[in-house]
């Protein structure tokens, strides 16, 4: 019989200095790619490949194989769970990131394009998003628990090849993506529908390409633009709301390029595992909470160190205790399933229990409004000596170029001028927050708002009223338009001045006037149709305590104004309506509908349609005051 590979190989400090030094050489490489670092990327990466080869053939040589995986499944598996808990903690936002990458024009165009098949497409997962990412997130989960335990190690190690090839995959096109790419996109619609109407008129143009043409179908070919991804919800909106702002995408794909190194020595070094001895699950298991605790710091949120526990713990209880039926690593995968389902299960039915959104509790919107950051980009100068051929590249306004006045030379010609990104910009956290509506559209409920009748009021303008003696008839004319000069009184009579409507206001603009408001109660509902109208009598409760308080209650929806009216029509409910962009609304709450609190522009309170308080309640934690 062989004998067991051990952690400590033939010599556990030799070992444990190669697994050292890989780890670093691994870090210079991940350092030397990225934007911050160009300028040290072949240094950095020669002494970070050097470092790797040589720990490689060391930890060969040594026999430390197993203490590299080991290594291998506490970062691993501590990674998946925060990971996974982080998705399963808002799995509506993560289904919304999953349906950007199923429209034909992101991931599906890179199928299109390989194997040339313009007729493949994503976009019929568009409607499974929320299941999909909802077993992502548990298997996630589950996946890096038994990793951490030693639970059939060989059916996880593939698993976690898989994903991580897959996860490698779907970075690598975000950070490769170019928003200028061009591709072939084939579409078949019904010959009868006014798209394909549209689209016969555009071939006659060339625009479109037909396929082929059917009584009943037309198939055509269209030159689309790709549609790039630059988040790739990795981690959620965990980084974005901890530390302001995610992984650029080459960072995401560097990080899976990591994890997917390390996944290699698990899976490589899956033959020689055996289920883990009781003083391997407590190294295992404290090793892998400081992990989680390092991602709980980042993050600011430490339910998953609890979790964790409670997790691990778990599996290897039932295990233990199971029985023949349940007393295995699948009792174990079972049990974290379990666990992480009442998770998401709880949070699907009120909202995530860590808000990371610029939305949450406690959030001053006007800040979230501005604190976007600035890109910065350099230009590269390239130059050429018309005598020798020799070429020069500058940075432009560098002491470099300035000091060689190469401008001056006539012998050098510039030959072209290349914008490089050295920092990606990050836009505000909110930057779409504009509640607003047609003046058109106005009714008795928006126009009973204090801050819209004082608004409407400011944005009025004087008229004079003339009457022109000559032709007998009644003008007006702006007062600041006026003047004698124009319209001397020998020939215009003057009858009075008016307030009137600014005949060149078409939309009222609310964002200011709401974010200043003392205290504000809003119902949000990205859709009128689709949502959730069982707790309406609370709602309309709630509004009838803001009305006595004489603070101001109102509804922003992304819905047609006629739909707007059949709502109020159908649960009798005046209320004033605005009208947002339907990403914001996802943005504020991933409940439809839910109630947003503000005073002063600051998040005081939110609720999903499964917690809305009563009226009573509601008084008396957000009107008493």
């Amino acid at each position: 019989m062989r004998p067991a590979v051990t952690v400590r190989g033939r010599s556990f400090i030799f070992n444990l200095i190669c697994v050292a030094l890989n780890l670093i050489g691994l870090t210079l490489i991940v350092i030397a790619n990225h934007p911050y670092f160009m300028n040290l990327s072949l240094l950095f990466n020669l002494v970070g490949g050097a470092l790797m080869l040589v720990s490689i053939g060391g930890i060969m040589l040594f026999k430390g194989r197993m203490m590299m995986s080991g290594l291998s499944r506490i970062l691993v598996g501590g990674t998946f769970i925060v990971s996974g808990l982080v998705k399963a903690n808002d799995p509506v936002g993560f289904s919304y990131k999953l349906e950007d990458y199923f429209e034909d024009g992101a991931l599906a165009y890179r199928i299109k394009e390989l194997f040339g098949a313009p007729g493949f497409s994503l976009e019929f997962l568009s409607n499974s998003a929320l299941i999909i990412a909802v077993l992502l997130c548990i298997l996630e989960i589950v996946l890096g628990v038994l990793t951490i335990v030693g639970g059939k190690i060989k059916p996880v190690a593939y698993s976690l090849l898989a994903m991580m090839l897959f996860f490698t995959f779907l970075t690598w096109h975000t950070a490769d993506c170019n928003p200028k790419t061009k591709f072939v996109d084939r579409d078949t619609y019904a010959i009868s529908s006014p798209i394909a109407k549209q689209k016969l008129e555009l071939a006659k143009e060339k625009k479109v390409t037909i396929v082929s043409q059917t009584a009943s179908e037309l198939v055509v070919d269209e030159v689309k633009t790709t549609q790039c991804v630059n988040d790739c919800g990795c981690f959620g909106d965990a980084l974005k709301g901890s530390v302001g702002r995610s992984l650029f995408p080459i960072e995401s794909f560097w990080k899976d390029i990591v994890l997917l190194y390390l996944v290699c020595w698990i899976f490589l070094s899956q033959w020689s595992f055996r289920p883990n001895t009781s003083k391997e699950n407590a190294v295992f298991g404290f090793a892998t909470l400081v992990v989680v605790s390092f991602f709980s710091w980042v993050f600011g949120w430490y339910f998953p160190i609890f979790f964790s526990v409670l997790a691990i713990l778990g599996a290897l209880w039932v295990k233990r205790v199971g029985g023949k039926l349940l007393g295995n690593q699948w009792g174990s995968a079972l049990t974290v399933a379990l666990f992480s389902s009442l998770l998401v299960a709880f949070v699907l039915h009120y909202d995530p229990i860590k808000d990371y959104r610029p939305y949450a509790v406690g959030s001053h919107l006007k800040w979230k409004m501005n604190d976007g950051v600035a890109g910065l980009t350099e230009s590269e100068l390239h130059y050429r000596n018309k005598r020798t051929g020799e070429k020069r590249t500058y940075i432009s306004g560098s002491s470099e170029y300035n000091n060689s006045k190469i401008w001056e030379d006539k012998s050098w010609v510039n030959t072209k001028m290349v914008d490089k990104e050295i920092r990606p910009s990050i836009p505000p956290s909110i930057s779409n927050f504009k509640p607003q509506i047609a003046v058109s559209e106005l009714s008795k409920a928006e126009m009973n708002l204090p801050f819209v009748a004082d608004m409407l009021t400011q944005t009025k303008v004087k008229r004079i009223r003339l009457f022109a003696l000559e032709e007998q008839m009644k003008e007006e004319v702006l007062l600041a338009d006026f003047s004698l000069e124009l319209y001397p009184p020998e020939e215009y009579q003057i009858l009075d001045t008016i307030e009137v409507a600014d005949p060149d206001m078409n939309d009222l603009d609310i964002t200011n006037a709401l974010l200043d408001e003392k205290r504000v109660v809003i119902l949000v509902s990205r859709n009128l149709l689709e949502a959730n109208w069982d707790e309406i009598e609370r709602i309309k409760a709630i509004a009838a305590s803001c009305k006595q308080k004489k603070v101001p209650f109102l509804m922003i929806t992304n819905a047609a104004r006629s739909e707007m009216n059949t709502f109020r029509k159908k649960h009798q409910f005046d209320c004033a309506i605005f009208s947002m962009d339907e990403l914001e609304l996802k943005i504020i709450s991933r409940s439809n509908p839910a109630l947003l609190i503000l005073e002063k522009g600051v998040v005081k309170g939110k609720y999903s349609h499964n917690g809305i308080p009563n009226a009573a309640k509601f008084a008396e934690y957000h009107l008493k005051k």
